[in-house]
């Protein structure tokens, strides 16, 4: 008997592949689609993993499928950068089982570094995308992606975006259905794509999306909504709701399949609406289309290309006001900094003082570009820290990098790291690599990674070790410190960037939210000997404060790390008991 609840985006997404039979799913974790895996690990019928990164993820599934059972990877958008390899070439074998990629968009850029719309890729890709606009759609879209899958012998990626993630609405719960395996039957000319088969697999391609456009008219995740016809939209996911909040009355096309598009549909919905907006955030993807046929329609000259839409967006262009729920100039700012106790912190410390700039990488440690710690000076993707180095190191020579180094993450060096620094020690390199080990993948919600020991499940496993890693593949030099001992960091910071050796720092101490850490102390600062000089403001930790009557520390907030003390000349902080 079925039931209705309410659950996130994410979790409905997880509950349509339990119901839909899957069997494995593969991620590697990127906000806003985390918790997507977070939730299916909960089911004990589906085989669930943390993969390095999104290529190794997208390649389980695609194996899993291939055997014949429905298979899902989750990743965020600019994750479906590094599984685009293997994504296009899938397109081109087809599945056995159904298989689904979860892409997260981030408009906005709430925790992302561009942008980008995942359609775009679909559509090179010829890969079919839904979008589904609240948390029920969001589960049953999943079920019908395994069917379309299955159906038209593709990969299908279900998209969703940073505010249908993370917002709730009402679910219909039903029970599991225990798909048959298909059965794997060798295929060269399906499976082995060489370019005599990849010829013939590429008219496949071209047929099956032709197929499905035509067929699309009939989906049920198409809906037509006619009212007012005198003002119409085509729109699809979280923009579907916005259209209905503020113009209730409208015509809507509501689109859920959003690549390919029915021409019959749009065509059909256009001839009878005097006016027709195409609302969808980011790029204009339907709205090209749409022109490219020949249809009048309004969209990017009206709405932005940029950020998220709301209510009030579509307020402003139809009728010139927004109604705000509340004044904006009352919200305090709250900019990102690192938390009390954080080992980055620390770090940033070291490589202030020695004013040494920082190639960075995604990972909270990105904050150390921030005053006061300003050491980060480029950010670009996962891995590119090491890789960056070193082309700064080969274009401007030794010299150059003397107060450079590459700063990375456990979890993103065995993201994409890894080759970066096979590529430095194959040719050559005498640049410093700092790995910061914290034991998690921190900045996503602190999820497992192959050094940490356990899987996503809570799994005992091997923990790789890194530093025998990086010696494995050939590092010369490879040394591990307190990342909390600041004078020894400072000495061999300051030896291995005047070194002519290529060396990896890995600087550890765990993250200070991680679950079980214990802080029996604090620090206090003794107003007596206090000179109110603020050198201990210059580590930006958010418990130290300025205060008419000098510094003070939080001891709300204050995890008894230490590091202040190192940067008080007058001894005026002290550590206590808590």
């Amino acid at each position: 008997m079925s039931k209705k609840t309410m659950m996130l985006g994410n979790e409905a997404i997880a509950r349509g592949a339990f119901e839909a039979g899957v069997k494995l799913s593969s991620a590697y974790p990127g906000t806003p689609s985390t918790e997507i895996s977070e939730y299916l690990a909960k089911y004990e019928e589906v085989y669930t993993e943390w993969a390095p990164n999104e290529k190794v993820a997208a390649e389980v599934a695609i194996g899993a499928s291939i055997s014949g059972v429905r298979s899902m990877a989750c990743m965020k958008h600019v994750g479906l950068n590094v599984a685009a390899d293997p994504l296009y070439t899938f397109a081109y074998t087809g599945v056995g089982g159904g298989s689904v990629f979860v892409v997260a968009d981030d408009p906005g850029l709430a925790s992302s570094q561009n942008e980008q719309d995942t359609r775009m890729i679909a559509r090179a890709a010829h890969v079919p995308v839904l979008e589904p606009s609240d948390s029920g759609e969001a589960k049953e879209f999943v079920k019908f992606a395994y069917e379309l899958s299955e159906r038209y012998d593709t990969p299908v990626i279900l998209r969703t975006t940073t505010k249908l993630a993370h917002s709730q609405s009402a679910v219909e719960l039903c029970e599991r259905v225990e798909v048959e395996d298909k059965e794997y039957t060798r295929s060269p000319q399906k499976y082995v794509m060489m370019p005599a088969s990849a010829i013939g697999r590429h008219l496949v391609v071209e047929d099956r999306e032709l197929r499905m456009a035509k067929d699309a008219a009939s989906f049920p995740v198409n809906k037509v909504e006619m009212g007012d016809k005198a003002i119409g939209f085509i729109t699809c996911g979280i923009a579907y709701q916005y259209v209905k909040e503020v113009c209730p009355n409208a015509s809507i096309l509501k689109l859920g399949l959003v690549n390919p598009l029915s021409r019959e549909m749009i065509e059909d919905f256009i001839n009878q609406v005097e006016t027709v907006y195409v609302f969808e955030e980011l790029e204009p993807v339907i709205e090209e289309q749409v022109r490219a046929w020949g249809f009048e329609v309004k969209g990017k000259e009206c709405f932005t290309k940029q950020g998220e839409y709301s209510a009030n967006l579509l307020r402003r262009v139809l009728y010139g006001k927004d109604e705000a729920v509340f004044d904006k100039a009352e919200a305090p700012a709250r900019p990102p900094i690192l938390c009390p106790g954080c080992p980055h912190r620390s770090v940033f410390s070291v490589l202030n003082k020695l004013k040494i700039h920082a190639s960075g990488d995604i990972g909270c440690y990105t904050l150390g570009a921030v005053a006061p710690l300003g050491v980060i000076d480029t950010t670009i993707c996962m891995g590119a820290s090491i890789s960056a180095l070193h082309g700064m190191e080969k274009a401007k020579g030794k010299e150059y990098i003397k107060n450079w180094v590459a700063v990375i993450g456990d979890s993103t060096f065995l993201h994409t790291g890894i080759n970066s620094l096979v590529n430095m020690v194959y040719n050559k390199s005498t640049a410093t690599v700092m790995i910061l080990d914290n034991r998690t993948t921190g900045m996503t919600g602190h999820q497992e990674h192959a050094a940490t020991g356990k899987t996503l499940k809570g799994e005992d496993t091997y923990a790789i070790d890194l530093a025998a890693l990086c010696r494995a593949i050939g590092v010369p030099n490879v040394i591990e410190v307190n990342a909390f001992d600041v004078k020894e960091l400072e000495r061999i910071v300051r030896e291995s960037v005047n070194g002519d050796t290529l060396t990896v720092i890995i600087a550890k101490a765990p993250c200070a939210l991680l679950k079980g850490q214990k802080f029996p102390n604090k620090c206090v600062i003794n107003t007596e000997t206090c000179k109110k000089c603020g050198l201990c403001l210059k580590i930006g930790c958010p418990a130290i404060t300025k205060t008419a009557d000098g510094m003070r520390i939080d001891p709300t907030m204050c995890n008894g790390c230490g590091l202040c003390q190192n940067y008080c000349k007058f001894n005026a902080i002290e550590t206590v008991e808590k």
